[in-house]
């Protein structure tokens, strides 16, 4: 029922006549006619806005119903192109992620320190390129060469030179390229790879750190599945197997050996390993020469001095080191590089950036000064020592200062004399501050334990103490990298470790004792080389030289050279004998000493 009244149009035998109505449905406006105008009526064009027509009571159903309709379609669509995705993914999870590498800049030519090693690359190259030179022997092509070394000595790079010299197609991945989180991944993902070597065969693939899938199977510490074991599995199969693969060469590069799986290592699938070992000196001059391309050196750069002073560097280092040269002379606003930037840039990869910031008290940089002179008075006058290449009392880093000292050739060996003679050299620093002190300070903290490891190595592993030549602990530590999850296995009872703890005692007294001997018989130069360092912060093996045959030290403030004479007066008496305030000085490795 509606509360307002309506207009109907009533057609009453043919005419139209307008009417009133407070009914709003047909039934009603018919019965209402009937009772107004009896039945002779017709009713035409009963026109009511109210009333409801049949879109009005199914409308609102059918959008329901088709919107619902069409959701789900919508949503259906969506699912299934996410699902397709997701198998799509799937099988990109299997893919392999080897790159095709291009084209390569680098060639052998860029490669030096490494001769022999590039030559026998070289030879997989001339294989690729003229087979019938071998075949024609009966050479077989080699599966595999595996490429170990210390970081830095240039595996990748070697790689990188193959790639620019072969003219076949060169594949490049990493070991960890292969293992996921989904189980079978990693084996898919390897018979992808040589699925795309066959296809392109001839053909070169290189894996680097191999050892993140070639480690040896069952030394994981838990249990479960192992990816990386099926994954090593179907790598063993492929270089190897039943199916072959004639013309794919894998390369590897590890610097891990030790702990690749024994059946990765067998002849079949590497055939060759090369070691690819830290470069010597004409291997870094070489080294010096290839890095400084490009770069505007001054024409007295003699590369050859400098590689006698980087003994234990690797081509990585070189290279950072002429980096930070060049970075060195930008900084000064010089057109060129000169040897104070590189020998600069030398001191920064041992120690790290000069702290001219950090403050230290007149006393503490004396006793820097007489520490350090006592470390290089060892090394100019006790037998078998190193050559001091350079003393310094600038800051770096953790140091307070430190000696650097190489060996005057590579070497490769180390007598019982030579070890003695180093222990002595870490001890020279303490025993100057006993002389001339009283007292000792905490800076020697690194140079005690380096002498005692020392010591321990040459009693329990070298056999050189009385207690004979035996090996009472077997080094565990990687070869290359030196750390593994234990470092040495003891063998030996606790009676004989109170003898091993005797001689390793013996040992640094003895060292302590000859250290003190030293300085006291040369007490005059231990001084004047304090004395200078105090002044000049730093002084050069050349400047040392000069400075023990003239007894004063010649230098130009602007490059070093000689400019006015300062005379060192050298005294006997002994500074103050408080220590207020210790420095922490570093040692490396006995090749590259710094305290």
């Amino acid at each position: 029922m509606f509360e307002e009244k309506l207009d109907w149009h009533v057609d009453l035998n043919g005419d139209d006549v307008v009417d009133e109505a407070d009914k709003a449905s047909i039934p009603d406006i018919i019965r209402y006619a009937e009772s107004k105008y009896g039945d002779d009526f017709t009713l035409r064009n009963a026109v009511n806005p109210y009333v409801t027509t049949w879109w009005d009571e199914w409308g609102p159903f059918i959008i329901i119903v088709g919107s619902s309709i069409l959701l789900t379609l919508f949503l259906f669509s969506r699912m299934s192109a996410s699902v397709s995705s997701t198998n799509r993914q799937a099988m990109d999870f299997n893919r392999s992620r080897a790159r095709r590498v291009k084209t390569s800049n680098i060639t052998f030519e860029d490669v030096a320190g490494a001769d022999e090693e590039k030559a026998e690359m070289q030879e997989l190259v001339d294989y690729l390129k003229d087979p019938k030179k071998f075949t024609k022997f009966g050479a077989k092509l080699p599966k595999g060469v595996l490429l170990v070394g210390p970081p830095g000595c240039g595996k990748t790079l070697l790689a990188k030179a193959v790639a620019g010299e072969a003219d076949v197609p060169f594949y490049s991945i990493s070991g960890s390229d292969f293992v996921e989180m989904f189980v079978g991944v990693g084996a898919g993902r390897v018979r992808d790879m040589f699925r795309i070597a066959k296809e392109n065969a001839p053909c070169l693939i290189f894996i680097d750190e191999i050892d993140a899938v070639g480690r040896q199977r069952g030394a994981g510490l838990g249990g479960g599945n192992d990816e990386r074991e099926q994954t090593l599995n179907q790598l063993l199969v492929e270089m190897d197997g039943f199916n072959d693969n004639a013309g794919i060469i894998v390369i590897a590069a590890t610097n891990r050996e030790d702990v690749l799986d024994p059946a990765l290592l067998r002849a079949g699938r590497f055939d060759r390993k090369i070691t690819v070992s830290l470069p010597d000196r004409k291997g870094r001059e070489a080294i010096f020469k290839v890095h400084s391309r490009g770069k505007h050196l001054e024409k007295d750069i003699n590369f050859e001095n400098i590689a006698r002073r980087t003994v234990g560097f690797s081509g990585a280092d070189i290279e950072n080191i002429m980096n930070e040269a060049a970075i060195l002379a930008i900084r000064a606003n010089r057109e060129a590089i000169t040897v104070k930037d590189i020998d600069e840039a030398i001191d920064r990869r041992i120690a790290g950036p000069a702290k001219s910031s950090r403050s230290l008290s007149e006393h503490e940089k004396k006793v820097i000064a007489y520490h350090e002179a006592g470390h290089a008075i060892i090394g100019l006058r006790y037998p078998h020592s190193d050559i001091v290449q350079k003393i310094t009392i600038i800051p770096r880093g953790n140091t307070g200062g430190h000696v650097r000292m190489t060996p005057e050739e590579d070497r490769f060996l180390l007598t019982k004399k030579e070890l003695e003679a180093r222990i002595v050299g870490f001890l020279g620093g303490r025993s100057s501050e006993e002389t001339f002190f009283d007292d000792v300070s905490s800076g020697s903290q690194n140079d005690i334990e380096v002498a005692t490891q020392i010591a321990r190595v040459m009693v329990t592993e070298l056999g050189m103490s009385p207690l004979g030549p035996i090996q009472y602990e077997r080094n565990t530590s990687n070869v290359f990298l030196g750390r593994d999850y234990t470092s040495s296995q003891k063998n030996f009872s606790s009676e004989t470790a109170e003898k091993i703890d005797a001689e390793i005692r013996n040992i640094i007294n003895h060292a302590h004792k000859e250290a003190l001997r030293v300085i006291e018989e040369n007490k005059e130069d231990v001084i004047l080389l304090a004395e200078t360092l105090i002044e000049h912060e730093q002084i050069t093996a050349e400047e040392i030289d000069y400075l023990m045959e003239h007894r004063h030290l010649k230098r130009d403030e602007k490059n070093n050279s000689v400019k006015e004479e300062k005379v060192v007066e050298v005294k006997e008496e002994k500074p103050k004998p408080a220590v207020e305030k210790s420095t922490k000085r570093k040692v490396t490795s006995p090749k590259k000493v710094e305290e």
